[in-house]
């Protein structure tokens, strides 16, 4: 969709400065409610993050704060503060009462969100899910960051390059219901059996997206699992705390970290020699996009359908696929050749 060199480039001009459909997966009729937004031209979209105070929700929803902004319409940020299956159902039970136009949700659960969703659909709020989506069924449209079997890989990919292909692994994943996480570890899993037979998957555990939990499960890893090679952390939360642990044990240049994290936080790891090499896309070009996503659902613009195409702004022209996803692009290796070249 995005050749590299053009993502590169939009990965550096979004940085901080600062997600839709009659027909969708679910065939939702959305009728009349919430039409304000199309009929001015200013749509307001709410973003639902996991959980608030996360640096990662903290980026994307910038995003699209700045997309919403150059739109001309109205945007809030609303969400708990633990990221809990059931935490955000009075968040998208307030919005659909407020009439806001449409809602931008990152889901801690597939299900457990749903009835919330599906009502606030019914009286006329657009649903976009992005980052973690939830079931089909209960929304127009998901943005997700990336393919979930090139995230995975990349990981996979990763960590072999970095323990010799050869070793004990464990993965530190956000919460044991999390969509993105799930998927993810059940493809590095099957990467790992199919493509890997000398690396051992020792132990998987959940730092539910908090910093201390996860600092606490990585030593915990290590201290049930002293031949362990690497740590595979898909969750920015995880993979920074994981990080100031080792940095500071005996294990930091023995056991290797890699997963998905952000520039500004991993850079010190980086730098240290904690950590060699991680990936992530740019989170504030996946709010960017999915705002521009979900004013095209208000306006009408799209549907939601397989085929449908918008301009998001600076990132350029999409393309809705199948189950009405759209993809940002590939995930992107930060080293210590390039980290300074972002900041994010």
């Amino acid at each position: 969709m995005k050749m590299q060199s053009r993502r590169l480039a939009a990965l550096v001009a979004v940085g901080l400065t600062a997600t839709l459909s009659l027909t969708a997966c679910g065939n939702k009729d959305n009728g009349d409610a919430g039409s304000g937004g199309s009929a001015s031209g200013a749509a307001s979209i709410t973003f639902l993050p996991k959980n608030l105070g996360n640096p990662y929700f903290d980026t994307s929803d910038a995003g699209g704060k700045k997309a919403i902004g150059e739109l001309g319409g109205t945007y809030a940020e609303v969400g708990p503060d633990t990221a809990t299956p059931d935490s955000q159902v009075q968040f998208i039970n307030t919005a659909a009462q407020q009439g806001v136009d449409a809602l931008v949700v990152s889901a801690n659960d597939p299900n457990a969100i749903c009835d919330a969703l599906n009502e606030a659909s019914s009286a006329g709020t657009k649903i976009v899910t992005f980052d973690s989506d939830t079931d089909p069924s209960c929304r127009d449209l998901y943005v997700n960051q990336a393919d979930a079997a090139g995230i995975a890989k990349v990981q996979v990919d990763m960590i072999a390059d970095q323990i010799g292909d050869s070793g004990e692994v464990a993965i530190l994943s956000a919460a044991a219901n999390a969509t993105n996480q799930n998927a993810w570890i059940d493809l590095m899993k099957k990467d790992l059996t199919d493509n890997h037979p000398n690396i051992t998957l020792v132990d998987t555990v959940y730092g539910d997206d908090d910093d201390q939990t996860s600092f606490d499960k990585t030593a915990a890893l290590l201290q049930s699992h002293p031949n362990l090679k690497g740590i595979i952390s898909p969750t920015t939360v995880g993979i920074a705390a994981a990080a100031r642990y080792l940095s500071t044990s005996d294990a930091k240049g023995k056991v290797a970290l890699t997963g998905l994290g952000t520039p500004n936080q991993m850079r010190e790891y980086v730098k240290d020699g904690t950590v060699t090499e991680f990936a992530l896309w740019n989170p504030a070009d996946l709010g960017y996009l999915a705002a521009y996503a979900a004013d095209a659902l208000v306006k009408g613009d799209i549907t939601g359908a397989e085929g449908d195409t918008f301009t998001a702004g600076d990132l350029g022209d999409y393309t809705v696929g199948a189950d009405s996803v759209v993809l940002l692009g590939d995930p992107f290796k930060f080293n210590a050749d390039n980290i300074d070249d972002f900041d994010f």
